[in-house]
């Protein structure tokens, strides 16, 4: 169940951090908080910054409130016990790692810039698949 706790706080961090990156491409909020560097809005204004004309960042959020969810209800005693949760935040978690791994190799090797925000989202999603293989592995012992 500890899996499953640390997930869904993962989640709603990661979350918000996506909702502040979509609004930020939408042009709600104002200059992003990158540190003094230009390289955030080089990667979320760019052309790569939007997918089917949706902020990639958007994605983002869809996943992590999807994890969300999955880790709550994984925590109601009706699921509790059950391993259907962990496998559905292994996969999509999994899903997006691969996402992730994806819009890394954008920003490395196309755009020549690291959002800051973007390596802070990798970073959650890596530990949300991690503690969700944990929970896998532990329900195999």
């Amino acid at each position: 169940m500890r899996h499953r706790m640390v997930a869904a706080t993962l989640s709603l961090i990661g979350l918000l951090l996506s909702i502040y990156l979509t609004l930020h491409r939408l042009g709600v909020v104002g200059p992003i908080a990158c540190g003094g560097s230009g390289s955030c809005d080089q990667v979320q204004l760019g052309p790569y910054g939007a997918l089917f004309s949706i902020p990639v960042a958007a994605y983002g959020a869809a996943g992590y409130l999807a994890l969300l969810v999955v880790a709550l209800v994984g925590l109601q005693e009706p699921w509790a016990g059950r391993r259907a949760p962990t496998l559905w935040l292994a996969v999509i978690s999994g899903l997006g790692v691969a996402f992730t791994i994806y819009l890394t190799y954008l920003e490395l090797f196309v755009i020549h810039a690291l959002c800051r925000w973007c390596v802070a989202s990798a970073a959650i999603i890596v530990a949300v698949f991690a503690a969700s293989l944990a929970g896998l592995r532990r329900r195999r012992a």
